[in-house]
């Protein structure tokens, strides 16, 4: 065959069928990304710009520290407070008041909070009931000198010395909300520049009632036997800015000397499907073992369906061997011996050739023969 004549045949394959495979392997692998990926704003599993794919990651590699994605708090008592720290980022929903309280008896008892949230009430309202007093004020904070793309995204190169800030030189920040903060009770972790104005109503001008001045955006406060840590934009863990100087390193040191990281996620927009199974069985020990049970039982009844058909071969040759009428084909002697021996052999298995039937009828001959006659 040509190369000519071995392509026009499609190169020896079936291609509707390639096609197909090709196809269904596609399907496949996309409804296994859907399944397994968010396109929720600041989700974990969301890994285009506005999720938080990649802190889950960096969170997850920490050398020393044990991270966790929560999606009840009553998680929060699973772990030694005074050794974790805990992230709410930007959540949808209002906390309840058993879940206020779980927060609040976690910082009680010496846990760190941090909450990030710019606009949105729901952070505020936390922050209240666990009985901080830093809120985030909720106007856009603009700079025209010190920014990153734009003056809706200020560089805040006003760093304090902390332990929570070492390394850090400033944060790139993206529609951030400046604190409301009582510095008697809290320490300011980064201010912004001098020339940051809060943009109350959004007109992307300095009116006369809007001040330029260097405002905060991430402080700490002591409460109780904890702390609570609050940024004023949620955006400095997003995928698309969490690269950008020197977000990453402030994010991390707010966790560095814990020994246990959660991301609560109690909150916030529903999971992938697939991801939210397997965040469940890591949640209940009891289905774990409820699923290895039901896996060992389903390896067990595969491996008798695959044995039972050699049982079965196994059992009818121990049969055949007892049983008389798979014996030998015995005939009278005579002339006639062989052709009589091959008419029976044809008769009981007529898929043999002939070759095979006079192989058989000179092995029957071999055997009849005594010694005397050899």
């Amino acid at each position: 065959m040509t190369v000519r004549e071995w392509l026009r045949d499609g190169g020896g394959l079936d291609w509707p069928r390639v096609l197909l495979a090709a196809l269904s392997t596609t399907v496949v692998v996309a409804l296994l990304v859907a399944a397994a990926t968010s396109s929720a704003a600041f989700g974990p599993y969301n890994p285009s710009w506005d999720g938080t794919s990649e802190l889950r990651q960096q969170t997850a590699s920490e050398s020393g520290a044990e991270s966790e994605l929560i999606r009840d708090t009553a998680r929060y008592d699973d772990y030694e407070s005074n050794e974790t720290v805990a992230f709410v980022v930007a959540p949808d929903e209002t906390y309840a008041d058993e879940d206020v309280d779980r927060i609040r008896r976690f910082i009680d008892n010496g846990g760190t909070l941090v909450v990030l949230e710019n606009f949105g009430t729901n952070g505020n309202q936390l922050l209240a009931d666990v009985g901080a007093e830093t809120r985030t004020d909720g106007a856009v904070l603009r700079d025209e000198q010190e920014y990153y793309r734009g003056p809706t995204m200020p560089v805040a190169t006003g760093v304090e010395n902390h332990t929570y800030t070492e390394g850090v030189d400033q944060l790139t920040l993206n529609y951030a909300s400046a604190l409301e903060t009582d510095e008697e009770e809290a320490t300011v972790l980064v201010r912004t520049s001098e020339y940051a104005y809060r943009d109350v109503n959004r007109n992307d001008e300095l009116d006369d009632n809007e001040t330029l001045d260097s405002y905060p955006v991430a402080a700490v406060e002591n409460v109780s036997e904890g702390q609570v840590v609050v940024v004023g934009d949620p955006s400095i863990a997003i995928n698309a800015m969490i690269d950008e100087p020197d977000n990453t390193a402030f994010l991390q040191r707010l966790s560095a000397d814990a020994d246990h990281v959660l991301i609560d996620l109690s909150h916030s927009e529903d999971l992938p499907p697939l991801t939210a199974a397997v965040l469940t069985i890591r949640e209940l020990p009891l289905l774990q073992v409820l699923l290895g049970a039901v896996g060992i039982a389903g390896i067990a009844t595969l491996s008798r369906r695959r044995l039972r058909p050699s049982l079965e071969r196994v059992r009818t040759r121990l049969s055949r061997r007892n049983d008389p009428t798979d014996a030998p084909i015995a005939v009278p002697s005579g002339d006639d011996v062989d052709e009589r021996r091959a008419t029976a052999i044809r008769d009981r298995h007529p898929d043999w050739d002939e070759d095979r039937v006079r192989r058989v009828i000179a092995a029957l001959n071999r055997d009849d023969m005594e010694p005397d006659d050899q």
